[in-house]
């Protein structure tokens, strides 16, 4: 998967999305490929991760071999229409006024098309912005489930409705890229929750139907550990039974009996959907812990790296 160009990256809100591809960038870093993780909808959420100021639009280096950038969809346009017009005098003239605003506002898609195409722009190795770096993977943390979808197909629907024309062209360029499977690769985050769950096997049905692409990687987000086998179980369940019968019991202990029980059931539950997911998919998935911090940083996307990289 980390020799593909680009890897989205989706999953529905909430699944910790975002971290997975904060870290899947650092696996791909430390594997000595120069990577960037293009956040949309100018979410900077990797600035955060890796403590520093907001990258903004800007290719930032946040960590060795290991670039963040955030798209604003207004910049990524004008820095199209730039390209193509050339002369900044003229771009100025035709664009930048209150009328072409409205327009660009009024346009259905046109900011989802003007992102995928700043995303495809990153990663070509011919690229069109000028002194613009060469990246061997860019991975996107793109939007929700839906979302996600969406944003691939935008190229092919402004190639459906346009006539002959650049943007006509630039759109057939972008789709074939994004669905040729041996240039992308899209992958999921789930969570260990039945509905979460449901949500990533129609995901991997939706993308075959709208894109004939599949997934190539799906991320069990947030699983807690096995700390007790079925034996330990049976006997946490007997203590505190023996405990509810008995007058003058310590409550610490019993909290702690009862905090012990319920997560062994968590975990049970965790597992089983674990399993209900891979025979959905037909396919392993990969799996990443629960994170027990009050937030999640630096630490904890390193400790997530670690988790991907004997699994990837």
């Amino acid at each position: 998967m980390l020799d593909k160009r680009l890897i989205v990256v989706t999953g529905k809100g909430g699944v910790g999305k975002s971290t997975v591809a904060a870290a899947l960038g650092m696996v791909a870093a430390r594997r000595g490929k120069r990577t960037i993780v293009c956040e949309v909808a100018q979410q900077e959420r990797m600035s955060r991760f890796f403590d520093r100021q907001g990258v903004g639009y800007h290719e930032t280096e946040i960590a060795p071999n290991l670039f963040a950038f955030s798209i604003d969809p207004q910049r990524a346009l004008e820095e199209y229409l730039l390209q193509q017009i050339k002369v900044k005098p003229v771009y100025d003239l035709k664009f930048k006024n209150r009328v072409f605003t409205y327009f660009a506002a009024a346009t259905p898609g046109l900011r989802e098309l003007v992102t995928i195409g700043k995303v495809w722009e990153l990663a070509q190795l011919d690229r069109k912005v000028k002194r613009g770096a060469k990246y061997d993977v860019v991975i996107v943390d793109a939007p929700a489930t839906g979302q996600g979808i969406g944003i691939l197909k935008t190229p092919k629907t402004f190639d459906d409705i346009a006539r002959v024309s650049p943007i006509k062209r630039q759109a057939e360029t972008i789709y074939r890229f994004v669905t040729d499977p041996k240039l992308t690769s899209v992958c999921a985050v789930a969570w260990p929750e039945e509905m979460l769950v449901n949500e990533t096997l129609d995901l991997q049905r939706n993308l075959k139907r709208v894109l004939g692409l599949k997934l190539d990687q799906v991320f069990m987000n947030g699983i807690y550990p096995d700390l007790f086998d079925d034996r330990e179980a049976n006997l946490l369940r007997e203590m505190l039974e023996r405990d509810g019968d008995a007058n003058g019991t310590d409550p610490i202990r019993r909290g702690a009996l009862k905090a012990a029980a319920s997560e062994h059931r968590r975990a049970t539950s965790h597992r089983e959907q674990l399993t209900r997911l891979e025979e959905g998919l037909r396919k392993d998935v990969v799996e990443l812990p629960f994170v027990f911090r009050p937030q999640l940083d630096m630490g904890a996307v390193e400790l997530l790296a670690d988790q991907m990289e004997g699994q990837l």
